[in-house]
């Protein structure tokens, strides 16, 4: 977490001159960020740089955000060609250590985050957004196969596996229900409290770069269906009647599939990231995957791939074989 050469340069010639760099955080990318303190003053400088990442999808995301009246970073000063950003620090309130150390407060919060997607799933998406639906869901389930079932030592049927996603996720990308902006990496450690603010501006949106244009179940399903924290199934249970209440929209089907999909998607990511990055952080969560991943298998909307996983998943090589 040193910063960058070119940092100290690209403040002082944004009136930041005289700040600190501290370091804050990385993540699972390239990206890395600092906070930056100048008296009072505070911002956050995303380090994204070429040709790894591209600041441009975030800084185009975020203005989309903020025009739909929701809270992303304001974006105070850019270099895109080596990839640093300047943007508005929203502190250090996370919603999981929030909720975490206020469990009474899980179901309201969790309800402001679903009204926030209610209030985002109502506005056309955005546009120029890639589209992720069924080819790329089947894209990224197939990380299980190229990466977990190696790591464990299971020569898995490839094709069958194809098969049996197929067979689960067909009906929802057949479902006919509006498509929407999805953020993708939409969880508990990427949503900031933020002051006094009220309603839906009163969640900061961090971490969206990626995101597309895909099924309303996804991002529910994401936030609900946490690897960081454990979401009690009362919650998940109101907060998914909530948003089918308020839109609309039955996706009861949907949200399972999509769920297991993710879920089946991360354990490959996570062993990539430890295998191939060095990153084996990533490891520990795997335990709370597998949890959420046998719930959703237990659904009627996953028989094809509940089958797949029984026939050639043993039990040794899922959630024990990481504790």
């Amino acid at each position: 977490m040193i910063p960058p050469a070119h940092a100290p340069a690209f403040l002082a010639a944004h009136g930041w001159g005289d700040a600190q760099i501290l370091p804050l955080a990385g993540d699972a990318s390239f990206r890395r960020y600092f906070r930056i303190v100048d008296g009072d003053r505070r911002a956050v400088l995303m380090d994204a740089p070429p040709p790894h990442e591209d600041p441009r999808p975030f800084i185009a995301i975020a203005e989309y955000l903020c025009d739909q009246g929701l809270n992303a970073p304001t974006i105070f000063a850019r270099d895109l060609e080596r990839g640093l950003l300047l943007i508005e620090d929203f502190g250090d309130v996370r919603l999981r250590e929030t909720v975490d150390a206020a469990l009474p407060d899980e179901m309201a919060h969790y309800a402001g985050v679903t009204d926030l997607l209610v209030h985002l799933h109502a506005r056309p998406p955005m546009a120029g957004l890639p589209v992720h639906g069924f080819d790329q869901w089947l894209d990224e389930v197939m990380l299980f196969a190229d990466w977990y079932c190696p790591a464990m030592g299971i020569e898995a049927d490839r094709d069958a596996f194809r098969a049996a996603w197929e067979a689960a996720l067909r009906p929802v990308e057949l479902d006919g229900l509006p498509r929407v902006t999805v953020l993708r990496d939409f969880h508990a450690e990427n949503i900031m409290l933020v002051g006094d603010k009220a309603g839906v501006e009163h969640y900061g949106l961090l971490d969206f770069q990626d995101a597309l244009v895909g099924h309303p179940a996804y991002d529910l399903a994401s936030v609900l269906e946490d690897a960081r924290r454990d979401v009690s199934p009362a919650v998940e249970a109101a907060m998914l009647a909530r948003y089918q209440e308020a839109t609309g929209l039955d996706i009861e089907h949907a949200y399972w599939a999509l769920a297991a999909q993710r879920n089946t998607r991360i354990l490959g990511v996570f062993v990539r990231l430890w295998k191939r990055d060095g990153k084996d952080g990533y490891r520990r969560f795997q335990p709370r995957m597998w949890g959420l991943l046998e719930r959703d298998l237990a659904h009627p909307a996953l028989v094809p791939a509940r089958q797949w996983f029984d026939a050639n998943i043993p039990a040794d090589k899922r959630a024990e074989a990481w504790l």
